[in-house]
């Protein structure tokens, strides 16, 4: 009876834990059988997004972890990117050639930004979400006076396309190449690309091959979560050998791919480094740490800076695989975006993890491609109800993840007194 009580138990505390992402699993669920959408097109339009986006809400995670919270700055880091980019069309420099040079460049442009923008966080501790989103605002006001008024003006260029007619400023949309090997557009995605259902079988076959090492070297890991992620990647592994038809036509992206799996490496090794010990210090007690003798604001610098860059490189991502650059507003939704799936994934304002990103930028951008048809389908072909609901999605999950975080920092603390 015990071992029962504490199996339903345990079974109760890991939904109340994983509540957000039970609900938006079972709304994606929900919202694709009502949407009528083929599935090869829904995991098109899924590994698509997921490639453009997975990098910029990993780049969160740090920060969070640091005790910044969730950095809504990251929309800095964004437009230190959209510079790159911007540079490096300008000078005509395609293919793989333009985009090293573009991640070069945003390298020292975002950690100035990072930097500024850790100095504020230092100085409004305890209300880095909010100085986040202002300073996001401010930088947006210069970034555009830059661009609209500086460049062509101040900065003389010459005859290009990017300029508007009046020859001072960017035009509002910028090409990133009419195809593959005309500019930075594809540059990355294009460069390995295998048939999705080859590559997810290969990843689950070196999924299971690696439990079972782990299993084999430590008896005490043979316990029911590695036995049943054996059995699911044993079930997928055989699944996709039936279902090439279905997903031939699709392509994984595979040095983009690696690039993420990179990312998600770093994040894991940083934090077993005395540097992450820092960040988790840090991020659990300022007071202690500084007693411990951390430095507190210089580690906080570090994430911040960290952060930024990451986010610049995503952004990057993000644009040579869209192809088009909204020079005005393209950075606009980053942080807003990032840290909406990020919170879908379960994470809070102090806890994230790998698989928070991961889980969440997938439930995220699963309901922004099945809600339109959802919502088309529920209303009398009114398509319109989808659009507002997928763009509620954002706002909605930030206020109730906050809320809820909020309420379970008050419930310890009533438990501690």
């Amino acid at each position: 009876m015990n071992n029962e009580l504490k199996t339903t138990l345990n079974i109760r505390e890991t939904l109340r834990q994983n509540i957000v992402v039970v609900i938006f699993l079972i709304l994606t669920t929900a919202g694709f059988f009502l949407s009528g959408l083929q599935f090869p097109f829904f995991v098109s339009e899924l590994v698509s997004r997921m490639t453009r986006n997975s990098f910029l809400v990993l780049s969160l995670i740090i920060p969070i972890l640091a005790g910044i919270g969730l950095n809504f700055g990251i929309v800095v880091g964004a437009m230190a990117g959209q510079a790159a980019l911007l540079a490096v069309t300008y000078w005509e420099i395609p293919g793989i050639g333009g985009l090293a040079l573009a991640f070069l460049l945003a390298l020292p442009l975002a950690m100035l930004f990072g930097w500024l923008v850790a100095m504020l966080f230092n100085r409004t501790k305890g209300q880095e979400m909010v100085a986040g989103l202002i300073v996001s605002f401010f930088a947006n006001g210069l970034y555009q006076f830059f661009f609209l008024y500086v460049l062509g003006n101040w900065i003389p260029m010459k005859d290009t396309p990017m300029l508007k007619p009046d020859g001072i400023g960017l035009r509002n949309t910028v090409s990133m190449g009419s195809k593959y090997g005309e500019g930075i557009k594809y540059s990355l995605d294009w460069l390995v690309r295998v048939n999705l259902w080859i590559f997810l079988a290969v990843i689950c076959a070196l999924v299971i091959v690696i439990m079972l090492i782990r299993v084999l070297r430590r008896k005490d890991s043979l316990r029911w979560p590695p036995l049943i992620t054996l059995a699911v990647m044993g079930v997928a592994s055989i699944g996709l050998s039936f279902v090439p038809g279905m997903l031939s036509m699709i392509k994984a992206p595979v040095v983009t791919w690696i690039l993420i799996a990179g990312l998600c490496f770093y994040t894991s090794f940083i934090m077993k480094t005395k540097l992450g010990q820092d960040f988790r210090a840090v991020g659990r007690s300022q007071h202690i740490s500084g007693v411990a003798g951390i430095h507190v604001d210089r580690t906080r610098t570090v994430a911040t800076i960290m952060s930024t860059v990451l986010a610049a490189w995503g952004q990057i991502i993000f644009l040579q695989n869209v192809g088009t650059m909204n020079v005005y507003g393209s950075h606009m939704q980053v942080g807003m975006n990032a840290v909406a799936a990020i919170l879908i994934g379960g994470a809070s304002v102090s806890k994230a993890g790998i698989r928070n990103a991961l889980v969440g930028a997938l439930l995220f951008h699963s309901i922004f491609i099945v809600s339109p048809n959802a919502g088309k389908a529920l209303f009398d072909g009114n398509a319109q109800i989808g659009e507002f609901f997928r763009a509620s999605v954002v706002y909605g999950v930030i206020g109730v993840s906050l809320g809820l975080h909020a309420w379970k920092v008050a419930g310890a603390k009533r438990k501690a007194a």
